[in-house]
């Protein structure tokens, strides 16, 4: 965690200004402490040594950059021979002292927390000491508190900075994590509507047809010997039934598309010969107006499913297919005169397998299914989509 926050330190472009702030004022400092001493003070024995030490601690403070932040070993031993040649630096002369100003930040940045108070306490020392020394053996309360005030100031703010810098990266942690976790969530929505869907596709098409198919078959089987003709009929519509559940599964191998819908002919085509497949009539009521893929393909397997359900449990002689367009929706209606039922016997109107997932299609673009029957009297299946539709959930 510490060597993280490290590194977003050493990322951060405003910690990298503050760091040439402060390597920049501890070198005028430096200077400025040299200049100091060489104008104030004749040559002497000991101004070889101060020369000599400036030019040492200058080319050390130079290396931390080199170093980095973290508080490796190599970087501690640098910073414990910089505090210790400026110690003697401000041994042999007190001007020296308030380079001790930047090492406070370098010592804070660098160390733990409590290493760092007990070097930048170290340091004031110093300061304290140097600036007794400067006054001559002169009393001045300035001297004695001044250095600690402006340690615990430089102190105090850096330390809340840090802290601030600190909470603000967990912060951004947790939204980066929780926007993960929300992305996670919504693929797995995705999925399990991707799933749903995908049933729904396979009962109103692949579903149904073998139905159909296992029908035909067992009818022809039934009258292959008494009557013929009529079993190879039964084979020749099985067979066409197999030829279209074929492209069905290709198209879901391709795109989930209806096969009807991939030559582009459009919603009225395809419904025109699905109708004629199933022996219903089919018209087209309203001025045509272009669909979405998402609702032509909806409507169309609410046909399949509807029409494949008169043909397995209606027993009807007819049925017909009628697409109205209107002023702010679409409504397709799929009627036939077969034995129709009590829609109250079952919740919702829902009869067999195919009717909710009609219902669910409908639902997902904002329309509805309404189903109208009663026994003896037909059925009438409703499917109502309005022309603005929803956008669809993303995967």
């Amino acid at each position: 965690m510490e060597e993280g926050v490290e590194r977003g330190m050493e990322r951060d472009p405003d910690a990298r200004w503050l760091a040439r702030i402060m390597h920049t004022a501890f070198f005028l400092l430096l200077g400025a402490s040299l200049a100091r001493f060489l104008l104030r003070h004749d040559w002497e024995a000991r101004s070889p040594w101060i020369i000599a030490l400036t030019g040492a601690l200058a080319s050390l403070y130079l290396l931390g950059p080199v170093l980095g932040t973290r508080a490796t070993p190599r970087r501690i031993a640098w910073l414990g021979t910089v505090v210790a040649v400026w110690v003697l630096l401000v041994v042999l002369a007190p001007s020296f002292a308030w380079c001790a100003v930047p090492l406070f930040y370098t010592g804070l940045r660098t160390l733990p927390a409590r290493a760092a108070l007990g070097l930048v306490a170290l340091l004031t020392a110093f300061v304290v000491f140097a600036q007794v020394r400067l006054a001559h053996g002169g009393w001045d309360p300035n001297l004695i508190v001044a250095p600690p005030a402006v340690a615990a100031l430089a102190t105090g703010v850096f330390v809340y900075a840090d802290r601030q810098a600190a909470r603000q990266r967990a912060l951004i942690d947790d939204l980066i994590r929780t926007r993960r976790e929300l992305a996670a969530i919504e693929r797995r929505e995705g999925t399990l509507a991707e799933r749903q869907r995908l049933s729904m596709e396979i009962h109103d098409t692949l579903a149904q047809g073998l139905s159909s198919q296992q029908m035909l078959l067992q009818a022809a089987d039934r009258t292959w010997d008494g009557d013929p003709e009529t079993a190879r009929r039964h084979v020749r519509t099985a067979e066409s039934i197999a030829e279209r559940n074929l492209a069905e599964a290709r198209r879901f191998v391709h795109d989930l598309a209806p096969a009807d819908l991939a030559g582009g002919g459009g919603l009225e085509e395809a419904l025109r010969g699905l109708a004629a497949r199933e022996s219903a009539a089919f018209r087209v009521d309203g001025a045509p107006v272009p669909l979405p893929d998402r609702a032509q393909s909806a409507l169309l397997r609410i046909a399949q499913g509807a029409l494949a359900n008169i043909r397995e449990h209606a027993g009807a002689e007819s049925a017909a297919v009628t697409l109205t367009y209107l002023d702010d929706q679409v409504v397709l209606d799929v009627a036939d005169d077969g034995r129709g039922f009590d829609p109250a016997d079952r919740p919702g109107g829902v009869r067999g397998h195919g009717l909710p997932a009609m219902r669910v299609r409908a639902e997902q673009l904002g329309g509805t299914l309404t189903v109208e029957s009663a026994p003896g009297e037909g059925t009438v299946l409703s499917a109502a989509i309005p022309l603005s539709i929803p956008p669809s959930p993303e995967p």
